[in-house]
């Protein structure tokens, strides 16, 4: 394996480490991995690289929505959900991926209170926010580990 191979290698194993780390595009990382190693060796053809890439749209997608989209299906007015994420990157420095976990539950629990005075309503949105935040990572972690399995496997095979 030559240094570039080497770099976009390693390139594609930060984009897995991105999509449990808030503020890395996980996506985007993962792709330009793909474009590299893609460019240095003109592999893999055009319907497997078709594929990565539909994947790494499909982590950066889930990447910038998913939370909201949990926020969303737990009941969460849009105008929760946008604050939430502002906390929750505002969050990021103080505690990590805890923080923004913390930042966006309490946040929602919080602003849904507020707004209906329905406690168990408040905690299902604050809940299904958590949930979609984690199923993001959790979905992203997929497509890159995929992606960087899939350029292995090219690789050696």
């Amino acid at each position: 394996m030559d240094a570039a191979v080497l770099l976009a290698v390693g390139v594609l194993g930060i984009g897995m480490v991105a999509s449990v780390l808030p503020l890395l595009p996980s996506g985007l990382v993962s792709l330009a991995g793909v474009g590299l190693y893609r460019w240095h060796t003109g592999e893999p053809g055009i319907g497997v690289l078709a594929v990565l890439v539909l994947l790494c749209l499909v982590a950066l997608a889930v990447d910038w929505f998913g939370g909201a989209l949990g926020a969303s299906a737990g009941g969460a007015s849009i105008r929760t959900t946008l604050l939430a994420a502002v906390v929750g990157l505002l969050c990021l420095p103080l505690g990590g991926p805890i923080g923004v976990l913390l930042g966006v539950s309490v946040t929602v629990l919080a602003l849904e209170y507020y707004r209906h005075g329905d406690a168990e309503a408040s905690l299902r949105s604050a809940v299904a926010a958590t949930v979609g935040v984690l199923a993001s990572a959790a979905v992203q972690l997929v497509c890159t580990g995929v992606v960087l399995a899939a350029v292995l496997v090219v690789e050696f095979a």
